[in-house]
């Protein structure tokens, strides 16, 4: 009992705290590769690492016509995010039953963080921010239902809804004995390119009118505030990254804590997480944004999949 209390504590400390660690540098991975693609140097992979440093020096300056929910908004998201890291396992699996890891759960936090980042943009009275904050609960509306029937056809295939009995089904069996794990890892990806707020559904590198969502919720954040708002984008990034790796490529997910086993799960998720990095920075070169009344087809194909691979288990 000692023991498991031990690995439960260790777990809650080190799990959230890598991933707050290396999400940054996903972020300058899928920048860096984007860069190249597209012909040019780019910033170091280190860059996001170097803004956050010095959007905590800023002063933190409010609007006239915001309330304490600007104020609070970027606490709470992150907050939420940092909630979700600890029901995501990506160095080793806590003990059975020791981490309540319900997918409801984490899809409940993912949630309440995207409300309270629409809702600070909405508090400003700014132009864009009104505007980015309601084309996100626009988008929201459409996404939101196709990313719980995804989840709940995994939940389906492998029989659960706690996430660390998931990663452990998938990395004690063949992908061979799930292969319908496959059409939602594709629901998966679209998912993230949805969440993430990336080509073709948005831009994370503009700021123009016409074309920013998340980024127009964003825009009257500054100093810390805004730092905070960019560590909870990068948390959910690696969060629903982690997800796809650990139900299709689960190699390296120790079952238990030892150190040795904590030091070949960070390698391990470090490696895989930045494959798949190149993965999302090629998809997005390779494609231009879709017009804002077009994006429920690309939708669908996420919502497609997954009533595809309800079906095909119902049939075996």
């Amino acid at each position: 009992m000692v023991v498991v209390v031990i690995m439960t504590v260790i777990y809650y400390l080190l799990n959230p705290l890598f991933i707050l660690l290396i999400s940054p540098l996903f972020m300058g991975i899928i920048k860096k590769i984007k860069a190249m693609a597209q012909g040019r140097t780019g910033a170091p992979v280190w860059q996001p690492y170097f803004t956050l440093h010095k959007l905590f020096k800023k002063e933190i300056i409010y609007s006239d016509n915001s309330s304490f929910i600007m104020k609070v908004a970027p606490y709470l998201n992150i907050g939420f995010t940092i909630g979700a890291a600890t029901l995501v396992p990506v160095l080793f699996l806590p003990p059975e039953g020791s981490v309540p890891a319900n997918i409801i759960l984490f899809l409940y936090l993912l949630v309440s963080a995207k409300f309270f980042m629409a809702l600070a943009g909405l508090d400003a009275g700014s132009v864009f921010g009104g505007m980015g904050s309601s084309r996100e609960m626009s988008l929201s509306a459409i996404a939101e239902p196709i990313t719980i029937i995804t989840f709940a056809a995994i939940a389906f295939v492998l029989n659960t809804t706690d996430i660390t009995q998931m990663f452990a089904t998938t990395a004690s069996n063949s992908l061979t004995e799930f292969p319908t794990l496959l059409l939602t890892g594709v629901s998966l990806f679209i998912i993230l390119i949805i969440e993430t707020a990336r080509v073709p559904v948005d831009n994370p590198e503009t700021h123009l009118e016409l074309t920013m969502v998340h980024e127009a919720m964003i825009i009257e954040q500054s100093g810390p505030n805004l730092a905070l708002m960019e560590i909870s984008h990068a948390v959910k990034q690696t969060l629903l990254m982690a997800v796809l790796i650990n139900l299709l490529f689960p190699l390296g997910m120790p079952d238990s804590f030892t150190f040795a086993g904590v030091a070949l799960g960070m390698v391990s998720f470090a490696a895989k997480g930045s494959i798949l990095c190149v993965i999302i920075a090629i998809f997005e070169t390779s494609l231009a944004k879709i017009r804002f009344f077009r994006l429920p087809s690309f939708f669908m194909v996420a919502l497609f999949l997954s009533f595809v691979t309800i079906v095909f288990e119902l049939i075996l």
